[in-house]
């Protein structure tokens, strides 16, 4: 059956912004809860990854509520985060502003494109996404987005979703998200589609090899690939040469 937050071509933005107006006041309840808390630890490897340095400038692309922009801010940089879903980045102002009040960094949000960052070339530092270039309606061009604002020995990482080598762990995983992860849709959202969507998206999506690929295409060094809980989920890593 058609997942109706999953439309073709021009249409998928308008319908993945309905999703995220649907599931951002539970949304951060909902990854504790399908993934047993561990996306926190996912995104402190993300973080370990990207090595910051003071001073680093860094991106976070599909910032949704905020949780790798913070995880990014503790660990020194100087924080952009960028979502185009008003109803998520509302979660993320109000997180931003508990920071505030116990003198923390806040970090910087604001909404914007992921396939036309408001950025000039060679801006950033790092540049991430976690859990959002799936979503995109043409994951490539964000990535090249996601290159051309970064400046020359930048990192760029990428946490998302993955498909499992292992056929046997793979048939499990992908069983999880078609049959058991939409109860946490209908359960919160009152929708199973809401979170349908994860296993309708990830069809066409080529998950950590074709990121990979695309990472290579790009001329990134270092290209690396860590799989996590067997590959279903992953982190996709490059760095820009500082010389071309």
């Amino acid at each position: 059956m058609p997942n109706k937050f999953l439309q073709p071509g021009e249409q998928r933005t308008a319908a993945v912004e309905d999703l995220f107006a649907v599931v951002a006041p539970r949304y951060d309840l909902i990854n504790d809860l399908q993934s047993l808390g561990l996306h926190r630890r996912w995104k402190s490897t993300v973080v370990r990854m990207a090595e910051v340095k003071p001073k680093d400038r860094a991106l976070d692309v599909c910032c949704g509520t905020g949780d790798l922009a913070f995880a990014l801010s503790r660990a020194g940089a100087d924080v952009t985060g960028l979502d185009f879903s008003p109803a998520m980045l509302a979660v993320a102002e109000r997180r931003a502003g508990e920071r505030v009040r116990q003198q923390m960094a806040p970090g910087h949000f604001l909404r914007g494109d992921a396939m036309n960052l408001p950025f000039p070339d060679e801006s950033f530092d790092i540049v991430t996404i976690a859990y959002g270039l799936r979503n995109l309606a043409g994951w490539e061009r964000g990535l090249e987005e996601m290159w051309r604002v970064a400046r020359p020995g930048a990192r760029l990482l990428v946490l998302d979703f993955g498909k499992p080598e292992n056929p046997f762990w793979r048939t499990l995983y992908f069983g999880y998200l078609r049959i058991f992860v939409p109860w946490f849709g209908k359960i919160f959202c009152k929708d199973s589609d809401t979170h349908a969507y994860i296993y309708a998206s990830l069809q066409k999506y080529p998950a950590q090899r074709g990121v990979a690929a695309k990472m290579e295409s790009l001329k990134c060094a270092e290209v690396q690939v860590r799989n996590l809980v067997g590959g279903a989920m992953s982190i996709n890593y490059g760095r820009k040469p500082r010389m071309l």
